[in-house]
């Protein structure tokens, strides 16, 4: 290979944070020294809430208005076949913690690319690992904003004054102390596991029920066969789906955990 070798980054955008894509950009400009495709692949909702990211980055989203299932995924897969073929690129890196692009990589390979892997902690399966030439797990890091609004989501109100009080009311003793106000009900482990799993139902987001699916399969949360609404559905307290008749969709109501 002759001087810098000639690098394309393809984001399966639906499937990883904001904050990891960010850091696969920024990791593979350090190691390969430039990335000359960058293409995030997603559905309309992702393309307008990371607009600014993907313009930041320098980065080209790729749009799929097809709801059905894995749509973005043999997007990505058809788009990465047709840009190796006219880009000719020497390294191909995939960010995606998603086993399903294990054809896509031995393909690559066979065209004579090195394929390297980007996936999200947690959520990348020891299947998936094996199958790159190499293969880097990134931790999610919620952004200060996020941050702030899980703690003001489980933060208390505070006591109203009452309407009138004495001039000087008296000290309270020991005795009198009010009792420290009760906790709330630890979630259970299966809850932390799908909010882990899938991040952004801890944000309060409505997420598209393949999604879901697939972040939950991944995290090995959910049987291949098993459905995601009948998971959801254990915990109808902490989990809505969406429409009612026919859900697509599903948001977290319950509290923020800790």
């Amino acid at each position: 290979m002759n001087g810098a070798p000639r690098v394309m980054l393809l984001v399966d955008a639906d499937n990883v944070s904001s904050d990891v894509i960010e850091q696969a950009v920024e990791r593979t400009l350090a190691e390969h020294g430039a990335v000359h495709v960058r293409r995030a692949y997603c559905n309309a909702e992702t393309a307008l809430k990371q607009q600014a990211l993907f313009k930041r980055l320098s980065m080209r989203p790729m749009v799929n208005l097809s709801a059905g299932k894995n749509s973005t995924d043999i997007a990505l897969a058809v788009d990465a076949i047709d840009l190796v073929v006219a880009e000719r690129p020497d390294i191909v890196v995939l960010v995606s913690s998603d086993s399903d692009f294990a054809p896509l990589v031995i393909r690559l390979r066979e065209k004579g690319c090195r394929v390297c892997g980007i996936g999200q902690q947690g959520k990348t399966g020891d299947e998936t690992v094996a199958v790159y030439d190499s293969f880097v797990d990134l931790q999610h890091h919620p952004a200060p904003k996020e941050t702030k609004a899980r703690a003001a989501a489980v933060a208390k109100p505070a006591a109203k004054p009452a309407a009138k009080r004495a001039a000087r009311a008296p000290r309270r003793t020991k005795a009198e102390a009010p009792a420290p106000a009760p906790r709330a009900p630890a979630l259970p482990d299966d809850v932390l596991r799908i909010l882990d799993a899938v991040a952004e139902l801890g944000m309060g987001n409505k997420v598209e029920l393949n999604v879901a699916a697939e972040r939950l399969r991944a995290a090995k949360l959910l049987g291949k066969s098993a459905s995601s609404p009948k998971l959801f559905k254990k915990y109808p307290e902490l989990f809505m789906l969406t429409p009612e008749k026919t859900p697509n969709k599903v948001q977290y109501v319950g509290p923020m955990p800790a």
